[in-house]
């Protein structure tokens, strides 16, 4: 089965072709950063207005770089939601009406699901597992029992991961985007130079919940209260900021483990591309876990992870009607009452 994913959720359009929901055939991403750059973020009027433009030489792209024809195209799957609403109906209109005209199925994606579920196209891991989804908008540590049945153990109360690194690199002015130009200079700076706090939430949240306005604030209105002397370049105000940021993540996910008994880590989203969550999840390894990333072109915002999931969907004979419409709104998950 050929399915042609199409995501549109935020500022990266794109579309992909992926066989029985494991070979990526084609994998197509127009991204919109260098338009977005001068405004420090995503302006989500520019974005749609740019989806209405490239959508469709995007995937017509896709199927060229996948060697097949429209006819060969046997379901389509859309992001439909979360995301920036203009964005997402600008996909979910446009798989509508091609999925009509090709007479094939289609299928309406959970943005988040897809995230989580893209390590399972190249690095597949046996259900359960702890997954973990970091990216701009959310910051999740959930249990996966299948591909549709997700528990969530914890998530962030304010600031997701991605925002926080966005924010201090704005106020900072080290560049767009923020995660990306964090990590670069980390790696060359001391992440010690600043003791900035960690987060600890009151007894009235989960366990596994976390907060990142608190660091964010330290960070941004405070530096010289938790200076240890070292000079406050940017390299190692960003290698700070980033210790403690994955510190956090870490100590959560470290608590989910034990707590679960699982014995499998799975992560996705644009922030499990940073080099220090990497390595961080990486070394659960030699504690005997299985830990599954995807490829950095599948953490960004791409339409394989949303053709992969599809696929599962439509095998299973879920499929979407023509009523289908965008959602802004995150989807309602199941949240795990865990006694302290």
């Amino acid at each position: 089965m050929n399915v042609l994913g199409i995501e549109t959720s935020c500022d990266e359009c794109s579309a992909a072709v992926v066989k029985d929901g494991s070979e990526i055939l084609s994998n197509v991403i127009a991204t919109q950063i260098e338009l977005h750059r001068p405004f420090d973020g995503v302006v989500p009027e520019l974005a749609s207005r740019l989806h209405t433009e490239w959508i469709s030489q995007v995937v017509n792209a896709a199927i060229l770089q996948a060697n097949i024809s429209k006819k060969d195209i046997d379901a389509i799957a859309v992001t439909c939601k979360p995301g920036l609403l203009g964005s997402l109906l600008v996909g979910v209109n446009f798989a509508k009406g091609l999925a009509q005209t090709l007479d094939v199925p289609f299928v309406g994606i959970d943005h988040i699901r897809a995230h989580l579920y893209a390590p399972q196209i190249e690095h597949p891991l046996k259900y359960p597992y702890l997954g973990v989804l970091l990216s701009g908008g959310h910051t999740v540590i959930c249990r996966v029992d299948s591909y549709d049945s997700i528990e969530v153990l914890g998530t962030t109360v304010d600031d997701a991961i991605g925002e926080a690194f966005d924010k201090v690199a704005k106020h900072y002015g080290l560049g767009y985007p923020g995660g990306v130009m964090i990590d670069r200079l980390a790696q060359k700076g001391d992440d010690l130079a600043f003791r900035f706090p960690g987060s600890n939430l009151k007894e009235t949240y989960h366990p596994y919940d976390i907060s990142y306005s608190g660091l964010k604030t330290a960070v941004i209105n405070q530096l010289e209260l938790f200076s240890t002397g070292k000079e406050a370049s940017a390299e190692n105000i960003a290698a700070s900021f980033q210790r403690v940021a994955v510190g956090m993540l870490m100590k959560r996910v470290d608590r989910a483990l034990t707590d679960t008994g699982l014995k499998r880590i799975s992560a996705g989203g644009g922030v499990a591309a940073n080099s220090l969550v990497r390595s961080s999840l990486k070394a659960y390894e030699d504690k005997g876990f299985e830990v599954s990333f995807p490829s950095l072109k599948l953490c960004t915002d791409n339409g394989a992870m949303v053709a992969g999931l599809g696929y599962r969907y439509i095998s299973d004979g879920i499929t979407s009607s023509c009523n289908l419409d965008a959602s802004s709104r995150v989807a309602a998950f199941k949240k795990t009452v865990v006694e302290l």
